[in-house]
């Protein structure tokens, strides 16, 4: 078993990412926000803490593969507690890295929102998701079918 610099294996952090997006998309599909402390408490299948470097790891590629997808940034409905109940810096640091205008964070964070959660509302699950992400077999959770063509 290989070790990530994570300190999980990769099957482990593969498991946690989908189990991670199975949340975040039921979620969406509502258009609602979700904290990082629910979200961790949620996780089953690793340990972390809403404050631990490694949540915003799982959360930042997950977002870049969504957002590959044409799914827009998911963890987008990860957001703070308290305070200004947006998403953390390191939402903003890849935001701008995948192209976002982030002069106006909350600008940034009010438009990446409704692209996500116009996309889940409405969404059926496209066969590319189908076919890289073994989150098909949850398909039935969200009340989702395959695309057709």
């Amino acid at each position: 078993m290989t070790i990530t610099g994570h300190g999980f294996s990769e099957e482990i952090w593969e498991q946690a990412k989908t189990q991670a997006i199975i949340i975040l998309i039921s979620q969406a599909k509502k258009q609602n926000t979700i904290s990082y402390s629910e979200l961790v408490d949620q996780l089953t299948t690793i340990d972390l803490e809403a404050h631990d470097t490694r949540l915003g790891t799982l959360l930042g590629e997950i977002s870049t593969r969504e957002d590959n997808e044409g799914r827009g940034m998911l963890s987008v409905i990860v957001v703070h507690k308290t305070g200004d109940m947006q998403p953390g810096p390191g939402f903003f640091e890849l935001a701008s890295e995948l192209g976002r205008d982030t002069s106006d964070i909350e600008e940034c964070w009010i438009e990446e929102l409704n692209n996500v959660f116009d996309y889940w509302s409405a969404a059926t699950v496209p066969d590319s998701f189908h076919k890289t992400n073994p989150i098909n077999a949850f398909r039935g959770i969200f009340g989702l079918k395959r695309a057709t063509t």
